[in-house]
């Protein structure tokens, strides 16, 4: 996962004060320099809340022994988090002014600290497992980079196994380097050849071991002018954009700290505007009663909309799980109702402040400040916090003494419908067990894959998140299991045969560029069978060597049954849809008329064992044999084929 850069990474550190300061190169509060503390990107810095803390002790102290956690998190100190590229989640781990690991969380295994040499000098004071001791003439090898050999091994933690974060020291306890095992301790001691500990960070550092506590009310009050500027700006691009657009203005609302931020900016702007919020049915019940708490505290008005009782759970008998890159339920679920809510409220259109923040996403990044909202029509849509990074927002938050939602305290950075498919496994971890909402999705993927006949690692994984999963997550599967994505994922029982039908859900999707139509069919398809059709129509076809699907410019058939169109207009994406039904259809429930095969002038078509076949390099893609086609006819005719 490569690190992008979305803008100016603002978290600096003042080491006299300890305290962390943004943007300033001056500290406010004492007047000596600050420094910068270098973020992977996108530097998205963000308050590590008590339940973050928790985590990370309790991980130190289960992999280094008891009391490492308070080391390395002493009590009252400033702890700040920071997500960094990872296949799943990972955070950077700042504590007076210094990263002192990465708090990551891996497929198969769950958390993990990997520590930084600041890290380490702190879990060197209170250690008692985790360790490897090395003999003092590696020592020099280790620190210009080297590996630790077996041979370089005088003791190790008995407990130690292969994958396991360790710290490397020497007799006296002296931390050399951070690596991960690539043996067990006893055969670390026991070999003589081979890598016992692939090191991760080696070169020695000046120890920063600051004393001073602090709370977030000091925080707030060193960066009191920082944020106050920001506001006096947001404040003001607030009043001159309705000057502008002469439009009904709102505040979209989601419950999270982003649109939680852009609304008290309003309140600061001097004005009362109503509150739109889009209850999806997938929200958390505290999120729900959260906006309500918040407007209510405000006097506000609350437009709320809600998406109807069975769009999602009612649509999955058809649909299947939502993928990253099978997104039906945000037409179902967040599109429409939000399109109701906005014709019905502001039939001339309107003016919506949202919280948007280019250091969320490269998508972000590239929007501008204000934009016409392309899949809500009337809407344009103004993010006062556009160049914010988060602790400018929750510093804000802070300084209002601002409620905000619960979930934060409970593990989340972002706040969204509850099982979203863009979640990583570690939300899922922090959700489960801890909303009532969660049972009923779990209780769901069971019953899914058992009846489909999908392995445990199929759920385990998270793999219904992907209808084609990326590179990286396949070699991260095959990494841990030793097994394809493939295998994990192919339905070995299949719902009865029976008509074909199809539900369809379209329009501009939130979460995709263009216009994209998902659509389910009522059973699973042969692949193979469906190919020479595609050719038919003249689609340059890409064929999954597994057999899952196959794919033509922006098209693609899964033997599943999901079909996925994207363009960049309606009508082509309709065209699309229209077209892959067609030859789902004459491949599916082909009746062997022979129709088609009598139709083609040039020979490409031939019937065999009362079924139509194909002579792929005669075919001049003229499309006449879809024309006299029963089964296609049919389809046309069925009511599931126009949902």
């Amino acid at each position: 996962m490569g690190a992008i850069r979305l803008g100016k990474n603002h978290l600096r550190w003042c080491y006299g004060c300890n305290l962390p300061i943004l943007e300033s190169k001056e500290c406010p509060v004492c007047g000596e320099p600050t420094e910068e503390i270098e973020l992977t990107p996108p530097g998205d810095a963000r308050p590590a809340f008590q339940h973050d803390i928790d985590l990370i002790r309790s991980i130190l102290d289960r992999d280094y022994g008891e009391g490492t956690g308070q080391a390395v998190l002493p009590e009252g100190h400033i702890v700040i988090l920071s997500k960094a590229p990872a296949l799943d989640r990972m955070d950077e781990v700042i504590v007076d002014g210094a990263i002192v690991a990465s708090l990551r969380y891996d497929m198969g295994s769950g958390w993990k600290f990997v520590s930084r040499m600041q890290g380490a000098y702190r879990i060197g004071k209170a250690y008692s497992k985790g360790y490897v001791v090395c003999d003092p003439g590696a020592v020099p090898f280790v620190r210009e980079s080297k590996n630790l050999m077996a041979p370089g091994v005088v003791d190790a933690d008995p407990d130690i196994k292969p994958g396991d974060e360790i710290l490397i020291v020497t007799a006296e306890r002296e931390v050399v380097a951070t690596g991960m095992a690539r043996m067990t301790g006893p055969e670390m001691v026991a070999a003589d050849k081979g890598v016992a500990v692939k090191t991760r960070w080696y070169k020695p550092e000046e120890f920063r071991d600051l004393q001073t506590p602090h709370t977030w009310d000091d925080v707030v009050e060193a960066n009191h002018d920082v944020i106050e500027k920001r506001v006096t700006e947001a404040v003001g691009f607030i009043r001159n954009t309705i000057e502008k657009n002469q439009k009904p203005a709102i505040v979209s609302f989601s419950g999270g700290k982003d649109s939680l931020a852009s609304l008290l900016l309003t309140i600061d702007a001097g004005l009362s505007l109503p509150v739109l919020f889009v209850d999806t049915g997938l929200e958390f019940d505290e999120t729900v009663e959260h906006v309500r708490d918040v407007c209510r505290r405000h006097n506000l008005k609350l437009i709320e909309e809600k998406a109807p009782t069975d769009a999602f759970f009612g649509n999955l008998v058809y649909f299947g799980p939502p993928a990253k890159d099978y997104r039906w339920c945000c037409k179902t679920n967040k599109l429409g109702p939000t399109v109701g809510a906005i014709t019905k409220n502001f039939p001339d259109g309107v003016l919506s402040f949202i919280g948007q923040r280019k250091y969320e996403s490269e998508a972000r990044n590239a929007k501008p400040r204000v934009w016409t909202n392309p899949w809500t029509p009337g809407q344009i849509g103004a993010s006062p916090i556009q160049n914010w990074c988060a602790m400018h927002v929750w510093l804000y938050i802070f300084s209002r003494k601002e409620p905000f939602n619960v979930w934060y305290t409970r593990g989340l950075d972002r706040i969204g419908c509850f099982l979203c498919p863009a979640s990583d496994l570690a939300e899922f971890e922090a959700i489960a067990g801890k909303s009532s909402r969660w049972d009923q999705w779990d209780e769901y993927l069971t019953q899914y894959m058992q009846e489909r006949g999908l392995p445990e690692e199929w759920k385990e994984y998270g793999l219904w998140r992907w209808k084609n999963a990326p590179k990286s997550i396949r070699e991260e599967v095959h990494r841990i299991s030793g097994k394809e994505v493939s295998e994990l994922t192919k339905q070995t029982k299949a719902p009865e045969r029976g008509p074909l039908t199809i539900k369809v859900q379209e329009g501009y999707s939130p979460c995709t560029i263009g216009y994209s139509i998902e659509a389910a069919l009522s059973r699973t398809i042969d692949i193979a069978k469906v190919k020479p059709f595609c050719h038919a129509i003249g689609w340059v076809v890409t064929e999954d060597p597994e057999g899952e699907f196959v794919s033509a410019d922006y098209t693609t058939i899964y033997r599943e049954g999901a079909i996925i169109c994207k363009a960049n207009v309606e009508n082509d994406a309709r065209k699309h849809m229209d077209h892959a039904f067609q030859v789902v259809v004459r491949a599916e429930q082909c009746v062997g008329c022979g129709l088609c095969a009598a139709r083609c002038d040039p020979g490409a078509l031939y019937m065999e064992d009362g079924h139509v076949k194909i002579h792929e390099d005669d075919c001049i893609y003229c499309r006449d044999c879809f024309g006299p086609c029963p089964s296609v006819n049919f389809a046309r005719d069925n009511d599931g084929f126009d949902q």
